[in-house]
């Protein structure tokens, strides 16, 4: 299936799928391309209501899911909670420790390295997902240890 990649790549996922464009939906979906950053279902819900779009709670909530369940958006789990960005094919991450900003990047391993990793573990590669952290300022990079306790 080809990558989503822009707006009107998501319209027309949604079409080709069935499922229908209502104005919540593609308000949601022209937020989360225009803001191109991840956000809470509270932040994405506020920004509409800030530009004037009358939407609820719940018809926020329900549409992030569906589009989120079939893979037109991006859903990532974090311990405050859940946060939703426009880029929804496989791609990495580089979260930054000192604003709290995930940035999307697509990253490609070298293939002895996957060729390795295969070989250290029985398992054929046919994806991957990197979580990269670190700071944007010089001064920041002696607030500690990274998430994972190195």
């Amino acid at each position: 299936m080809k990558p989503i990649r822009s707006l009107e790549d998501a319209l027309n996922r949604c079409q080709a799928m069935g499922m229908r464009l209502s104005r919540q939906r593609r308000l949601i979906l022209e937020l989360l391309w225009q803001a191109q950053e991840h956000l809470s279902a509270r932040e994405i819900y506020d920004r509409l209501n800030q530009q004037a779009h009358s939407i609820g709670h719940t018809s926020v909530y329900q549409n992030l899911e569906a589009l989120s369940r079939e893979g037109i958006i991006e859903c990532i789990e974090r311990s405050e909670g859940r946060l939703y960005g426009n880029v929804s094919d496989s791609h990495s991450h580089v979260n930054c420790l000192d604003t709290s900003q995930i940035l999307d990047i697509h990253v490609e391993l070298p293939t002895d390295l996957i060729a390795q990793i295969e070989q250290q573990t029985g398992v054929r590669i046919v994806d991957y997902r990197i979580d990269f952290y670190g700071y944007r300022s010089p001064e920041s990079t002696t607030q500690g240890p990274l998430p994972n306790g190195s």
